[in-house]
């Protein structure tokens, strides 16, 4: 199966993007006193290969940092993000998909 790399980067740069937003959403609905996103749906974000995004908007907007059981959970997504890129990377090897330089 051929599948442009395009395929994979945009969504993955799309994904990266509304999970950073999401934590700046929340921290700033946290400031406010507003309704708050739940912890799994800004956890559930960063599973699309868009840990960087997550861990990104944490740090930028020092949203969830000091919580102890929220951290943890984002370290299993950052796993389950870098077992995903193990799993392209092995059907890549196998040649079961080849990617190539291409948006669509």
């Amino acid at each position: 199966m051929i599948i442009p790399l395009g395929w994979v980067v945009l969504p993955a740069l799309l994904f990266n993007l509304l999970a950073f937003a999401a934590q700046g959403l929340d921290k700033r609905r946290a400031a406010r006193g507003a309704s708050r996103t739940p912890e799994a749906t800004l956890l559930l974000m960063g599973l699309p290969l868009a840990a960087p995004g997550m861990w990104l908007g944490m740090r930028t907007f020092r949203h969830k940092t000091r919580k102890g059981s929220f951290l943890a959970r984002a370290i299993l997504v950052t796993i389950a993000n870098l077992l995903m890129l193990a799993g392209l990377g092995w059907l890549a090897m196998q040649g079961h998909v080849r990617f190539i330089l291409a948006l669509y």
